[in-house]
């Protein structure tokens, strides 16, 4: 585990998802049990209030709490970095104080998306959010936000002292060597699970990792011997990666909140219903997913 310094957001992060009672209320019990898990099998911190984390459908006073139990039950030295996106830059700011009161290192925050921002709104939006102090990486996500932080954008918002890093989204993996060229000092994390050992070998430290729900040591090992120094550590990354991109690419996909939740449930852990307007997945993805996360489990990853 990287104990949090001058860049916490570096490392393993999970963007946990958010287990509910049977009347879809949040079991808080049940988050911090599983954040102490994630910790405990090595993860560096994690990301709630995230897509995962389901944070659109939940109240305000649920939101802040999520944020603040994750602080609690991580302990010192663990990493927490709060999702603060909202359709107003003045709403974001107070989410941004909430997690700063609340303990949090650093934020992860999406660019304008209730509308499609032009390149002046994206900038203000950075700009206001910055104020709080903390640290802020981008989210890249031009699929569902529809605004696209470019290598360029994202090299003008770094140069501004607007952003410390981001978390890329967008699938595309030649853009890792685009911004390492217009911004070296702007960390890449990798933003999807299915581009893990594409982007870790092209120079990104860290990772916001959806399948660490369920998978977290395993996830964890492949994420250091993807980005480690060693050449003979990248056969032994592409064996893991291979046996498990089956699971890994439901990331990316429609349902994924409802497939890594289904997979935890598999290995033993709450996973459990979303929130609607998320329904439950189709039975012939179900059982696929609930095939490939038995036979992850048979050849002992974990």
């Amino acid at each position: 585990m990287t104990i949090p310094g001058d860049a916490p957001w570096r490392g393993v992060y999970t963007a946990t998802a958010l287990p509910f009672d049977d009347r879809l209320g949040v079991d808080y019990d049940a988050y911090a049990e599983h954040v102490r898990w994630q910790a405990q099998e090595g993860v560096d911190g994690v990301c709630p209030n995230g897509s995962l984390g389901e944070y659109q459908t939940l109240t305000a006073e649920e939101r802040a709490r999520v944020v603040e139990v994750a602080v609690q039950a991580g302990g010192g030295g663990f990493g927490v970095m709060p999702g603060v996106a909202a359709y107003g830059s003045l709403e974001v700011l107070r989410w941004i104080e909430q997690a700063a009161l609340a303990g949090a290192q650093s934020v992860l925050l999406l660019p304008p998306n209730s509308y499609r921002a032009d390149r002046e709104a994206v900038i203000a939006h950075y700009r206001a959010a910055s104020q709080v102090g903390l640290p802020i990486v981008a989210y890249n996500n031009p699929h569902d936000t529809k605004v696209d932080l470019s290598p360029e954008l994202l090299a003008e918002l770094h140069a501004e002292g607007f952003i410390r890093a981001v978390k890329e989204f967008s699938g595309d993996v030649r853009r890792a060597y685009q911004i390492a060229e217009l911004a070296p000092d702007l960390d890449l994390l990798i933003g999807a699970d299915d581009v893990l050992f594409e982007l870790g070998v092209a120079g990104a430290v860290g990772w916001v990792a959806g399948y660490t729900n369920a998978l977290p040591a395993t996830a964890t090992h492949l994420y250091e011997l993807t980005t480690s120094a060693d050449p003979s550590a990248l056969g032994d990354a592409l064996t893991i990666y291979r046996d498990l991109h089956s699971l890994l690419r439901w990331d990316s996909q429609t349902e994924f909140v409802q497939a890594i939740k289904l997979s935890m449930d598999v290995v033993g852990r709450k996973g459990g219903a979303c929130r609607p307007p998320r329904g439950a997945l189709a039975p012939e993805a179900a059982d696929r997913i609930r095939r490939d996360t038995e036979a992850a489990l048979a050849k002992g990853y974990h």
